[in-house]
């Protein structure tokens, strides 16, 4: 048996090959061959003739209806068996290889794959010496017409700096559009140029743009160049405390938040509460807060682009499968500060049957990495499909229960049922909010399963919290009109962020 990566026209794959007998369903003849990871798994191609077979495994993979990219960071179990269900071995092993897409190697049957940058660059003297030709250049101005973006730290395209790419392409088509991604996995944008974090194309696009567009923290070092603005987006109108206002005062947290909140020149807000909770949270004093809406719920509206009036995402829905007539339930709790993974509070098939929905889970960006797709005959896990918006034009009600992912599906109109069965901890030792969330919910807040799936069996409810909903879209949709993309990339436009 031998073994090799192949990067043969920019199709990466790991090519397996093995002496056959007479007999193409003897044991020890792989009839099937997978790689199995985390959030992605690929099928490959067995060929038997002339007295040997050959496995052929691409090392890319087709999400969500997209097309095939290569396979996210991660360690993929590879499977051969025969035609008896029994597995075939492969006790080769391969080293390091940069190919076209991804960096790959084999040992013991695991596939481990890295983003396609030279290890040695990525290692920390390699890190450190980019960095320091990076500060090196502080005085050097950033002239490139050209726009900088990152949404949560690389991890996904999406949220805010998604939408207003998509209208600043439309209406400033050269100016020059570079993503942060961790990985090529991660699809962007038609006419955007992906940049792998931490790669010199990486570090020169950083120094050269003129606008970042972010929704995080910018991490690393970074040091304005004479002529580079920031966009600090953020990802969400918050409910839970943040930055300087969460619990326990920690010197070292004020600092940075302080040494953060520095590098912005401008700070998105989508409502006027939004605004005041994060000027203070962040210490951002003496500079503009846009309170224009969130461009990233322009979708969620009739006049937004695409609208969403009444089609209840049907392209999202046939790229996941799912019938025109189903009920969708999206459940989308946030992430907790004392675990690594999704919240595991829910029996997501037992929810599935009990509601008659397909359940799509969509944890946090945070629980990407270190999570694995949650599986069940009615449960589709969404967590790493690019763009959240879709979803909330998919489903039929949301369930959350700390996430900012209420204030923006409440722009849909659709129901939101709160699942909270760890909230006296969240609120009071976790993080804090800002709000009495059972007060003001525009839905049901409960603790149980049983009250959950009640709650959702209930046609009541959009009637017995009208009321609320009306009270908080008021509070914090007022902006959410469909053309806050608009109205952000105009001001950019107009202020000299970038030039047409």
């Amino acid at each position: 048996m031998t073994a090799r990566f192949t990067a043969d026209d920019g199709a990466d794959a790991l090519v397996i090959d093995g002496p056959a007998p007479g007999d193409p369903a003897a044991s020890g003849v792989p009839v099937r061959a997978e790689l199995i990871g985390a959030r992605a798994r690929v099928a490959g191609e067995v060929t038997v003739e002339a007295g040997a077979w050959r496995v052929r495994l691409p090392l890319r993979a087709a999400r969500f209806g997209a097309p095939a990219l290569p396979l996210p960071t991660g360690t993929y179990r590879l499977r051969l068996a025969d035609a008896a269900g029994t597995a075939v071995p492969v006790a080769h092993s391969l080293p390091d290889h940069l190919l076209t897409g991804l960096r790959a190697s084999l040992t013991d049957g695991v596939v481990s794959v890295a983003p396609p940058v030279a290890a040695d660059t990525l290692a920390a003297p390699g890190q450190a010496a980019l960095e320091a030709a990076y500060v090196s250049q502080r005085t050097v101005p950033a002239t490139e017409n050209a726009v900088f973006f990152e949404s949560f730290y690389g991890r996904t395209v999406g949220c805010n700096p998604l939408a207003i790419d998509r209208e600043l392409a439309r209406v400033a088509p050269g100016v020059v559009r570079y993503w942060s991604v961790v990985d090529l996995s991660v699809p962007v944008p038609s006419g955007a140029v992906p940049v792998v974090e931490g790669s010199p194309e990486w570090w020169q696009a950083r120094a050269a743009a003129r606008l970042l567009v972010v929704n995080d923290w910018l991490r690393r070092r970074f040091v304005r160049r004479p002529g580079q603005r920031v966009l600090q987006t953020w990802h969400g109108t918050p409910l839970k405390r943040l930055a300087l206002h969460r619990p326990g005062f920690d010197p070292r947290r004020a600092v940075a938040v302080a040494r953060e909140s520095r590098r912005w020149d401008v700070l998105l807000a989508q409502s006027p509460y939004a605004a005041g909770v994060l000027r203070r949270a962040y210490a951002f004093l003496g500079r503009p807060i846009w309170v224009e809406g969130y461009p990233r719920n322009d979708v969620l509206t009739a006049v937004g682009a695409g609208g969403a009036d009444g089609d209840r995402g049907a392209a999202v829905r046939a790229a996941l499968g799912i019938r025109p007539d189903e009920r969708v339930l999206l459940y989308a709790p946030t992430w907790r500060d004392d675990r690594e993974q999704m919240v595991d509070f829910l029996d997501l098939d037992r929810l599935a049957e009990r509601a008659g929905a397909v359940v799509l889970v969509r944890g946090h960006s945070r629980t990407l990495a270190p999570g694995a797709d949650a599986e069940g005959p009615r449960v589709l896990d969404v967590t790493a499909f690019p763009d959240i918006a879709g979803l909330l034009r998919a489903a039929d009600a949301l369930i959350t229960d700390y996430s900012s992912v209420m204030f923006d599906f409440t722009v849909t109109g659709k129901p939101v049922y709160f699942f909270v069965p760890d909230l006296d901890h969240y609120r009071g030792r976790l993080r804090g909010f800002y709000f009495d969330l059972a007060a003001r919910a525009p839905g049901p807040v409960v603790d149980t399963q049983d009250a959950l799936e009640a709650a959702l069996a209930d046609p009541d409810v959009p009637a017995r919290f009208s009321a609320r909903y009306a009270q908080w879209r008021a509070r914090f949709n007022a902006r959410d009109d469909g053309r806050a993309a608009e109205r952000v990339v105009a001001r950019l436009l107009d202020q000299g962020f970038v030039s047409r």
